[in-house]
């Protein structure tokens, strides 16, 4: 076995990380008897040579090697090695068409495994149900012969006995289908003889429903909907909490900071999934796309299963709809709440998460929330998801500006236990700040600045002490010394933000920010905190005008400052104007409402121009158009078609596409079309 593997230069190619020279090392793991060292290999081999689904020469080179493991029924793990197989192939086929530069071949690839199309089919009927399932789908990707993908695809399902791989052959038939148009009416007889067959399983019969409107959505009606929801009902047979449990906890660095452990354990959770017909669902619901209420109609029974893992990966579906498209999301908020009385703690747990990454549009949950959170208690919990559960609503709470979730805060930044997290909402409730802020402030006191990773948790303690807005100069001030004196630009950065945002009441620190307005890295936060504070046209108009030239360290802050001054700082017209050719949006954008600000309406017409233009370039930017469009008044009435249209669009857009952006993007919107027609 592996005949000329150490013939090849490894040496001489790279994967994600360097040196491929490791490559052969990590094929021969991959048929050790020992499991651990193979999912080590197999890990690595993800990681590294199959990096987020890049095909680099020495994948490309690897292909006959794990072709031959998968070949070889002595091979322990084969199925992984198929599925990883199917894995390169179908990135290789997906992106082969595009010419890269330097160590990227997908064309290289997708030869091969096209090549090697009939070694696939035989996988595909090999008898461990483990490597048919991993297979299968390459059925649908790699055999150009469409007669001949049919046939094989259709004699798997007349003999396949597992329903999870019949579920996979129907997708086959529709990646075949897509792949390969002249198939596609073939294929869609196929998928309504099938699901009309009394004798196919539930969830098979689903599966039909569902690739057929794949690979026609023209044709998708309320029918198809109502026809996918009876079959929903039928293959809900309820599920064991055993049979899907928890998702393991990926390995991340001890000494990270705890927002990335956490957001990792995020992803990790949404990589999993609690029931098989989890993508299929998910593969409808894109099917579906902006049709909201029927997506909230089909999420609604989703919820309504007995498999507790349904329902999980439902909650999941409903916060992906919320987050990506708009629409009236009441009924769905509602539904998801219901499930913080779930009797299984994980998915209770979800429901919480759910309404808190939501948070902009979750007021019809708050009462639900209020009452799973209770007492305090909840915060530190022994049980993972009981705490889990706690902390996110809590969080939600603290978003809706519910001072129900202010026990839960003060007693996790007293004992410290996950504090960042309280610290992440404490200041979202202003009316709480004499609890609050000595609490968040001896936990800024409490950061060490010299850690490497400790500029998000000081960002956070920062925007926290501006929400609340009372007595906190005096920690702030002592943060920005403190990174100062460690030449820490980006913390100093930040604290100069929070002490601009306390205007002439942080006059104390001026001693420290005049020096800045003269340092690189500090300059923009520095000059735009001297303005705040000390508010001195005479002080501020020359060191901005100072930034507008210097690219490094930001155009946009340096705009945003003079705007802020306003007709004081009109020697910075001329630049301004010639700034609105600039290459960058944002920069475009800011510059724009600087020369509204300064030189006022005999600036509308270009002004006007550009952050249209600049908006339609980059959608990104509109929450900041949108804001200038505002303060314009009248000289904004020819932005009104452009208003429209973006309430026309369906999908949620804004600076960050989140759900909070996107609102109030559509409010300003509404706010300036009933102000200027």
């Amino acid at each position: 076995m592996f005949s000329g593997l150490h013939d090849i230069d490894w040496s001489s190619m790279v994967h994600a990380y360097g040196s491929a020279e490791e490559v052969p090392g990590l094929l021969l793991a991959l048929r050790s008897s020992d499991e651990e060292e193979r999912d080590r290999a197999l890990s690595r081999f993800y990681g590294a040579v199959h990096h987020q689904g890049d095909v680099y020469a020495c994948t490309v080179a690897s292909l006959p090697f794990l072709f031959e493991l998968a070949d070889d029924t002595a091979t322990p793990g084969r199925d992984d090695v198929v599925e990883l197989l199917v894995s390169i192939g179908s990135e290789a086929v997906g992106r082969g068409d595009v010419e890269y530069v330097g160590h990227i071949d997908f064309a290289g690839a997708a030869r091969v495994v096209r090549g090697r199309a009939e070694t696939f089919v035989g996988f595909a009927c090999d008898p461990d149900v483990r490597v048919r399932r991993a297979a299968v789908p390459g059925l649908g990707l790699f055999v150009d012969d469409v007669a001949r993908a049919s046939k094989v695809l259709r004699g798997r399902m007349a003999d396949e006995p597992s329903f999870v791989v019949q579920l996979l052959i129907v997708e086959a038939m529709a990646n075949l289908a897509l792949r390969l148009p002249e198939h596609a009416e073939e294929a869609t007889a196929w998928f309504t003889a099938l699901a009309a067959d009394p004798h196919a399983v539930p969830e098979t019969r689903l599966a039909a429903v569902v690739q057929r409107a794949r690979c026609a959505p023209g044709q998708v009606d309320d029918g198809t909907v109502a026809a996918a929801i009876e079959l929903l009902r039928e293959a809900d047979v309820g599920g064991a909490e055993e049979a899907w449990g928890s998702p393991p906890r990926p390995a991340v660095p001890g000494d990270g900071p705890p927002q990335i452990v956490a957001a990792f354990e995020d992803l990790e959770r949404h990589r999993s999934v609690h029931s098989p017909t989890a993508d299929l669902l998910r593969t409808f619901h894109g099917t579906l796309a902006e049709r909201v209420p029927a997506r909230t109609t089909l999420l609604a029974e989703q919820l309504r299963s007995r498999d507790p893992g349904a329902r999980l990966d439902a909650i999941r579906m409903s916060t992906e709809l919320m987050a990506g498209w708009r629409g009236d999301h009441a009924r769905l908020v509602m539904l998801v709440a219901e499930h913080l009385g779930a009797s299984h703690p994980q998915v209770a747990a979800e429901a919480a998460a759910a309404l808190n990454s939501c948070h902009a549009i979750a007021e019809p949950a708050r009462e639900a929330l209020a009452a799973y959170v209770g007492g305090p208690d909840g915060w530190c919990s022994a049980r993972p998801h009981v705490r889990r559960g706690h902390q996110e609503a809590v969080q939600a709470l603290a978003r809706l500006g519910d001072v129900r979730a202010v026990p839960s805060l003060v007693a996790a930044l007293d004992g410290g236990e996950d504090g960042w997290r309280a610290v992440q909402v404490a200041g979202r409730l202003p009316q709480a700040a004499e609890r609050l802020v000595p609490l968040v402030c001896d936990h800024l006191r409490s950061l060490d600045l010299a850690h490497h990773a400790v500029d998000m948790s000081a960002r956070s303690a920062l925007s926290a002490l501006v929400g609340l807005a009372d007595g906190a100069v005096e920690a702030i001030a002592e943060t920005l010394d403190a990174a100062v004196a460690r030449e820490l630009w980006s913390i100093a950065s930040s604290a100069l933000d929070a002490l601009a945002a306390f205007g002439p009441s942080a006059a104390p620190a001026l001693r420290t920010i005049r020096p800045l307005i003269a340092h690189g890295a500090a300059r923009p936060a520095a000059v735009a905190a001297l303005w705040a504070i000390g508010g001195d046209p005479g002080e501020v108009v020359r060191p901005a005008l100072g930034l507008l030239d210097d690219r490094a360290v930001g155009i946009g802050k340096a705009a945003d400052v003079l705007a802020g001054i306003g007709p004081h700082a009109r020697e910075a017209l001329p630049r301004l104007r010639d700034l609105l050719a600039d290459g960058d949006e944002w920069n475009r954008v800011s510059c724009a409402n600087a020369l509204w600000e300064i030189g006022g309406v005999p600036e509308a017409p270009v002004v006007l121009d550009t952050l249209l233009q600049a908006w339609g370039q980059n959608p990104f930017t509109a929450n900041e158009v949108v804001a200038c469009l505002e303060r314009m008044g009248d000289a904004a009435v020819p932005a009104v078609p452009q208003l429209r249209a973006e309430l026309l669009r369906p999908e949620r857009r804004g600076r960050f596409v989140s759900i909070g952006d996107d609102e109030e993007l559509q409010r300003i919107c509404r706010v300036l079309i009933e102000r200027l027609v």
